[in-house]
């Protein structure tokens, strides 16, 4: 009786995708920190899956801030609030942010990996983050480790020196749709301040690859 087809997601590894064999899942994770990946049954479970993060289908992955909770920070700090972070695998190379509330550590989205830079992932999460608060009609702080993107988001308007390339296509869209948003809602109600790394420790929604 012929051994039943496995596909195997490699979310995070050397290079992700979709594989048909351990062996070239282990090709892509076997040393890699941080690895993430699982088999299926069937193809198109694959495919869903890797269309989305992989904390949705990992069930003994940790929460995504659990390791790494704030300790220093104020007494009277509000944790009712999101934190967001973007991590990039080279600059420019395979982009990818998520947001996280910090009362419970969990990640609440996660976008990626697309190619870019982590300044662009900065700018997008923090978006990303107003736009899911206007839609579920929720206010509150959102902290970005990035000036440079919380720049951006004031000023409506991304201003990497990433070249506009058919491999950066996909991103441009995503900038230019995020600009779009930003320059027709308000979100002034949202306050957006700096994480400040330097006293607090890293941001929750940090990826932990330094």
């Amino acid at each position: 009786m012929s051994k039943k087809q496995k596909y195997y997601v490699v979310w995070k590894g050397v290079s992700p995708g979709i594989y048909t064999s351990w062996t070239d899942c282990q090709l892509q994770t076997k040393g890699y920190e941080g690895a993430q990946y699982k088999s299926f049954e069937t193809q198109e479970e694959a495919e869903q899956a890797f269309a989305s993060s992989p904390y949705a289908y990992i069930g003994n992955q940790k929460p995504a801030a659990s390791h790494q909770h704030p300790q220093a920070l104020p007494e009277n700090f509000d944790l009712n609030c999101v934190a967001v972070d973007a991590a990039c695998s080279g600059n420019p190379g395979p982009m990818e942010y998520r947001g996280v509330y910090l009362q419970t550590g969990q990640e609440i989205f996660h976008f990626g990996p697309v190619y870019g830079t982590n300044n662009i992932g900065e700018f997008l999460a923090i978006v990303h983050a107003l736009a899911l608060m206007k839609q579920k009609g929720i206010c509150m702080t959102v902290y970005s480790d990035s000036r440079n993107a919380l720049s951006w988001v004031k000023q409506k308007k991304c201003k990497t020196k990433l070249e506009r390339t058919p491999k950066t296509e996909e991103l441009f869209r995503l900038i230019e749709r995020a600009e779009t948003w930003l320059k027709t809602h308000t979100y002034s109600d949202i306050p957006l301040l700096k994480w400040e790394t330097d006293v607090w420790g890293e941001v929750p929604a940090d990826f932990g690859r330094k």
